[in-house]
């Protein structure tokens, strides 16, 4: 049988309201990078892939540019604020990429290396008189598990591309790669006299082994790594301390990389017991920083809101600083950069009604230093953080009004499930789900059930052995708050979710029927043949607690394959074909069941797409489809 992905395609309606509404989105110039400089005077920015400097005090930018004007990427600074590195990446089917240096003011740039193959986090050492990197020499593909994975062919042989710490001495421009070939870097720091680094690290392949990384020095003359702290959980955002003897970082239940929250823990530099700074705190750190000897100061999601705080390292007691309705990053997570004194930052900073601008100065007093996207409109309604019980359990998420809402009409609302499961929705400028199902006048919520990000550790730790369990009911109780408090249709709720969301929909419709559509983008079906197809599988070992081949009936319960004969809900699926983190054949096994069934049902495969669609067209027919198919089923609600 000839596979043909876009045989299950089925045509759009080019002129609809829902691609209408689609195209009519307030799109932004999308921040993905502030570093400000360690003397806090100025701020790197990496915009739509153009590096610009600020000042912290306002004033033109100073656009960076190199010769092609290639797209760059990962700047940083050197420690006496007078350099900036950067990553260019070169065209081609393959990773290549060069690295540079400038002066702050865009002048005296120098090509340090051409690289075949994937470079990432340049760091200058404390002397600047080095470069320290993250280098995959020969990687086929971008780095990470949302990218496209390389197609099998031929005999597997289990190649593995082990990310090594690399560094290019500056006085000759001499690229030497430092750690062993067996071991996988995550993430670094030098350490304070500049003789090594502290490292996240895990031995096999990088996309599936950040689960079980460990932290370990890193001697700069031989490379030789000693493991210094073993997790019980995963860990992220180590940082060395003033004095060079303590090592902060993050720990916690966390499903996905660079996507952080769990408790601030303290790590001997020498190796030695880990002491938790944070333990019962109510929310979930993200990022962190030295404020001098003794002190740290973090960003968190604090019940759906973004704040920073600081703690003693000595005394205990976390002192919060601000906290606010929109979100303050770059990354998935509430997130920083921090001068060298912990006070000054840049951030990026948004909401559903404030689009992405950068902003400097101390925590919460920030100016805002750009317009990038000044004069932009929501397209949607108001967004509220709502609050509800479970039962003894307070939840909260965030609801979207009708863009055009008006008391006694009566509305549907679209329940839209974040991926993580360890993740939190925030107050964004959403011109995805969130505000597209607003600007079709639609409810929309999306809620943080247990297992998210915001209330603490413990809280991200309550799915644990129950995915499907009391989320689902955290869920199921926040859609009833929402319909005993705002006019909504209950004939007229969809549901729909992305990853662990996809995973979530195919779940929720085997256990109630009164979604009348739904959506499922990149769920799990059947974990039995999850287990043995995904490229990372280390990650259910945390949160089940054992692999499916050990403690299959833990899995079962869980299982939305066990329960297909139950859905009657229409489902829409969606995924791309070379998805790693969640593959095409769990997609492709719910829509064969639901046909079995005689559920109304669709599958939409996207030809050379990982888990995280890249390309804008394939974005754009994502989400039209999918509020085309809650269109089309709301019409026919009885």
């Amino acid at each position: 049988m000839l596979f043909s992905p876009c045989a299950w395609a089925r045509p759009q309606t080019a002129s609809s309201r829902v691609a209408r509404a689609v195209d009519s989105m307030p799109y932004t110039r999308e921040i993905e990078q502030v570093a400000i400089s360690p003397d806090g005077t100025e701020v790197a920015a990496i915009v739509g892939s153009e590096l610009t400097i600020s000042s912290t005090r306002g004033g033109t930018s100073r656009p960076i540019a190199i010769e092609g004007r290639l797209p760059l990427r990962d700047v940083c600074w050197s420690g006496d604020s007078k350099q900036i590195a950067f990553a260019a990446d070169l065209p081609g089917s393959a990773p290549s990429a060069q690295i540079w240096t400038s002066a702050a003011d865009g002048t005296a740039k120098v090509l340090r290396a051409e690289l075949k193959g994937y470079a990432a986090a340049p760091q200058f050492s404390p002397d600047g008189s080095k470069l320290a990197l993250l280098f995959i020499a020969g990687m086929p593909r971008v780095a990470g598990p949302l990218q496209p994975m390389t197609p099998l062919r031929g005999v597997i042989d289990e190649t593995i591309y082990e990310q090594r710490l690399a560094t290019i001495d500056l006085s000759t421009n001499t690229l030497t790669e430092v750690t062993p070939a067996d071991m996988y870097i995550y993430e670094y720091e030098w350490t304070r006299d500049g003789k090594g680094w502290v490292a996240t690290a895990a031995r096999g392949a990088g996309d599936a082994n950040w689960y079980v990384a460990r932290l370990y020095r890193i001697s700069g003359e031989s490379g030789q790594m000693r493991e210094i702290y073993a997790p019980k959980r995963q860990i992220a955002a180590p940082r060395v301390s003033p004095d060079g003897k303590s090592v902060a970082l993050i720990e916690g239940l966390m499903s996905d990389e660079d996507v952080n929250g769990g408790d601030i823990y303290l790590v001997p530099t020498a190796g030695g017991p880990a002491r938790n700074l944070t333990p019962g705190l109510k929310s979930s750190p993200s990022s962190l920083a030295w404020r001098g000897p003794g002190r740290i100061v973090f960003a968190q999601n604090v019940d759906g809101e973004s704040g920073f705080a600081t703690l003693s390292t000595s005394e205990g007691g976390v002192e919060t600083i601000w906290t606010g309705e929109e979100f303050v990053g770059t990354t998935p997570s509430p997130s920083a950069s921090f001068a060298a004194d912990g006070v000054l930052t840049a951030v990026a900073r948004q909401s559903a009604s404030l689009p992405p601008e950068v902003w400097a100065g101390p925590i919460g007093k920030w100016a805002q230093i750009t317009t990038l996207n000044a004069g932009l409109k929501p397209a949607w309604g108001e967004m509220r953080n709502f609050h509800w019980k479970n039962g003894s359990t307070s939840l909260e998420g965030w609801l979207m009004l009708p863009k055009d809402f008006a008391p006694g009409n009566t509305y549907p609302l679209v329940v839209n499930v974040h991926g993580g499961p360890s993740s939190a929705c925030n107050s964004r400028w959403d011109t995805t789900a969130m505000g597209t199902a607003s600007a079709l006048d639609y409810f929309a919520l999306c809620p943080n059930p247990r297992g998210s990000y915001g209330q603490g550790e413990a809280f991200t730790q309550a799915n644990v052995k129950d995915l499907g369990g009391g989320d689902y009911r955290d869920i199921m109780a926040g859609v009833d708050a929402v319909l005993t408090q705002y006019p909504v249709d209950p004939r007229r709720v969809g549901l729909r979710g992305h990853s662990y969301g996809g995973y979530m929909t195919m779940w929720m419709e085997t256990q109630t029927h009164r979604f009348a559509a739904a959506v499922a983008g990149a769920g799990i079906s059947d974990w039995q043949s999850y287990y043995g197809l995904n490229d990372i599988d280390e990650w259910m070992i945390p949160f089940f607690g054992a692999s499916v081949y050990d403690d299959p009936a833990l899995y079962t319960k869980s299982d939305p394959m066990h329960y297909v004969k139950q859905v009657t809900t229409p489902t829409l699926i969606l995924v791309g074909d070379r998805d790693g983190e969640v593959p095409m054949e769990q997609s492709l096994e719910w829509w064969h069941a639901l046909k079995r069934f005689e559920v109304p049902t669709e599958l939409v495969v996207y030809p050379n797409e990982g888990h995280q669609l890249i390309r804008p067209a394939d974005q754009r027919d994502y989400y039209v489809r999918a509020f085309e198919w809650f269109d089309e089923w709301f019409r026919k609600a009885p």
